[in-house]
C-alpha cells in the first residue's frame, strides 16, 4: 500500500496515509471499516500481523502530515517492539514531516516516546466513557483517559463512532486530557450502535470549547444525528 492521499471520510486535516502492517487487529471492533459488508475483508488484513516489506521503499518527502497505520493499530499488544521501532525509523528519515500516530492502547506511547519524531502528534480514540466490552476487545476507555492524561507530549483524541455516554464524565476526561483538538464523529456504516442525541454532543462540545478552550473538529458524518433528533 503505497503513501496515499488522504480522502474521503478520513480526517481533514491529514495529507497522506501510510500503512506497513499485516494481519488483523487483536481489538477486534464490531465497527472497524476492515470488515467490509459487501467485499469482506482483504487478504492483507487477515492471519497473523507482519510487516509488509515493500513498504518500506516509500519515500515521503517532505511538507506532509502522514497517519501512520490508519488501517490498523500500531501499539496493540500483539505488535512486536522490532516493528514499532523499525516503523518509526523509517519516519525519522523523513524528518519534514509531521506524524500522526492513534491508537487504543496509549499506555504504550511511553516506551517510545524517546524516538518518536518530535514533529509527531498522538492521539487515541475514545468512544464513551462507559462499558464497551460487547463492541471492542481494545482497552478500556477508562485506561486510555489514564494514559493519555499522564502523557507528556502533543496530543489529540477523537471520539467515532461516538456512543451514548455521561456528559460530565467526559467533559472530566477531556479537560483533563488536554488534547490539541478534539475530532467527534458518528458511525458511518450503519453497525446499529447505541448512541447519544445530538444534544448531549452540543452540550459537551459547547463546555469543552467555551470552558476549556478545546478546538472541535466535527465530522460531517454527524448530520445523520442531528436528522434523527428533528424528526422526534
Amino acid at each position: 500500500m503505497p503513501l496515499k492521499k488522504s480522502k474521503g471520510n478520513m480526517y481533514l486535516w491529514l495529507s497522506h496515509t501510510h500503512s506497513f502492517l499485516g494481519g488483523e487487529c487483536v481489538h477486534k471492533c464490531k465497527y472497524c471499516y476492515i470488515d467490509n459488508p459487501r467485499f469482506g475483508r482483504a487478504e492483507r488484513y487477515k492471519g497473523e500481523t507482519r510487516l509488509i516489506e515493500k513498504e518500506f521503499d516509500t519515500n515521503y518527502g517532505e511538507g506532509k502530515t502522514i497517519f501512520i497505520e490508519h488501517m490498523n493499530d500500531l501499539f496493540a499488544t500483539n505488535v512486536p517492539d522490532t516493528f514499532i521501532a523499525r516503523i518509526i525509523d523509517h519516519c525519522l528519515r523523513f524528518p519534514k514531516n509531521t506524524y500522526v500516530f492513534q491508537t487504543k492502547n496509549p499506555g504504550r506511547y511511553n516506551k517510545f516516546l524517546c524516538i518518536i519524531p518530535p514533529n509527531s502528534i498522538l492521539g487515541t480514540t475514545i468512544e464513551t466513557n462507559r462499558d464497551m466490552s460487547n463492541v471492542s476487545k481494545a482497552p478500556p476507555a477508562k485506561e486510555r483517559y489514564e494514559a493519555m492524561k499522564e502523557l507528556k507530549f502533543r496530543k489529540f483524541l477523537t471520539m467515532e463512532p461516538v456512543l451514548r455516554f455521561d456528559v460530565d464524565v467526559m467533559v472530566k476526561w477531556i479537560s483533563e486530557i488536554k488534547p490539541e483538538f478534539f475530532n467527534i464523529g458518528a458511525d458511518s456504516k450503519g453497525h446499529g450502535l447505541i448512541e447519544p442525541t445530538y444534544s448531549e454532543i452540543v452540550k459537551l462540545t459547547d463546555t469543552l470549547r467555551d470552558k476549556y478552550g478545546i478546538k472541535i473538529i466535527e465530522k460531517h458524518n454527524m448530520q445523520r444525528l442531528i436528522d434523527k433528533e428533528k424528526t422526534k
